[in-house]
């Protein structure tokens, strides 16, 4: 991961404050965010730097501050296609938290972007020691898995050819 941490002082309460802010938080009490803030970090990466590529291992799920990062997947062609641009309020590499498989897509810096990182380790010690927070942010996650599985049929439908609804 190519990216730094960025300096410490109110560093707690600035992630507490931005957490209040995500649909993936609502259901924790403010000493539950304060609590989960505990094993998250933030790291800040400039414009142009890659933060993770397809294929690499992923133990780490991140949360957009500021700025703005693209999303890249290779086409059939071997060509890397941006798929989206996420910007303050997004997440990225949720299945990572869940799973043991590589990355899915390469993440890479349209600007200088601030990200709250949690990993792996920090998710499950949260399990571990607060296990009522842990499944509160397990049912976020499977929330917005599921919304963006919707999202993502709902785009395929798009392009499928529409069956025959005359029988």
């Amino acid at each position: 991961m190519d990216v730094k941490p960025k300096q410490a002082g109110k560093v707690k309460q600035t992630i507490i404050d931005f957490l209040i802010t995500m649909s993936l938080f609502d259901e924790l009490t403010p000493v539950e965010l304060g609590l989960a803030a505990d094993y998250m970090n933030f790291f800040e990466f400039e414009q142009g730097k890659v933060l993770f590529k397809e294929g690499d291992p992923g133990d780490y799920i991140c949360f957009v501050v500021e700025g703005a990062v693209d999303i890249l997947k290779l086409s059939a062609t071997g060509q890397r296609a941006v798929i989206a641009t996420l910007t303050r309020g997004s997440t990225i590499g949720e299945m990572s938290i869940i799973d043991n498989i590589a990355r899915s897509a390469t993440v890479k810096a349209r600007k200088n972007s601030t990200l709250v990182i949690l990993s792996r380790k920090g998710f499950n010690t949260i399990l571990d020691k607060h296990p009522k927070i842990g499944i509160k942010i397990l049912k976020g996650i499977a929330r917005l898995l599921s919304l963006n599985m919707r999202r993502t049929s709902s785009h395929l439908a798009d392009y499928i050819v529409p069956v025959d609804s005359g029988s």
